[in-house]
């Protein structure tokens, strides 16, 4: 399956970073990166699929309320004021969200060859992966934190990722037995075909994480999801 992202994320983004405490590279934030379009259009189609075979109706992840895309970098000021100050770097092993019952464990997601990041495998549907190359939760900038919506079996890992809401919280426990504590600032929806790179993957000069899937609807005309949903959340931990 090919991986998520778009074209225009080039290898060159991949540029040497400094060692964490366990090792890992971390480098800058590549341009372009969001979930694997084609791999939402194949494995919603699955599905849709199956459950039409075994006669249930599809429902669909839940969508936040605001379908147009407040602005995921503005995030609230008073967030950004009360952040923690920034962890050593360390590997996630985890990514914990209460309020939708979610405990997955990471992967370390890399860019392919084409520029485009590798996504988790279908096979398991709990798993969610972090890019790897870019920063850890937790330390300085923005980390990203993929999952999948659904795959050929069902639902998976951020499936009800759009229920979430301002100040609920995601924790994230790491490598060097520490967890970073995050508190969620903003839930949007982005169209595909007008995703803010800029926005979304900004380094604000805080710790952040993004959460991000596929999202906005699904278009049984097109066979595809309309958009991605990201979670903002700051470290607060």
């Amino acid at each position: 399956m090919r991986g998520w992202g778009t074209e225009d994320a080039p290898v060159s983004t991949r540029r040497a970073g400094t060692k964490g405490g366990d090792g890992w590279q971390r480098t800058r934030q590549p341009r372009g990166l969001r979930f694997p379009w084609d791999a939402c259009l194949l494995i919603a189609a699955i599905v849709m699929v199956a459950v039409t075979v075994v006669g249930r109706p599809l429902s669909g992840p839940p969508q936040p309320e605001n379908p147009q895309a407040s602005g995921t970098a503005a995030l609230a000021k008073s967030g950004v004021e009360k952040a923690a100050p920034p962890m050593p770097a360390s590997r996630p092993v985890r990514v914990v969200i209460p309020a939708i019952n979610v405990d997955a464990p990471l992967m370390g997601l890399e860019l392919e060859d084409s520029g485009r990041l590798a996504a988790p495998p279908e096979t398991d549907k709990t798993l969610a992966g972090w890019w790897a190359e870019g920063p850890a939760p937790g330390a300085q900038g923005t980390a990203v934190i993929a999952g999948h919506v659904d795959v050929p079996s069902g639902p998976a890992v951020f499936y009800n990722l759009g229920a979430l809401e301002p100040g609920m919280t995601v924790d994230v426990p790491r490598a060097d037995g520490t967890t970073a504590h995050f508190t969620i600032d903003a839930v949007d929806v982005y169209d595909a075909d007008n995703f803010p790179d800029d926005k979304v993957y900004a380094d604000t000069g805080h710790p952040e994480l993004r959460l991000i899937t596929c999202g906005g609807g699904f278009d049984t005309k097109r066979g595809q999801y309309n958009g991605n949903v990201v979670i903002a959340a700051h470290l607060t931990h």
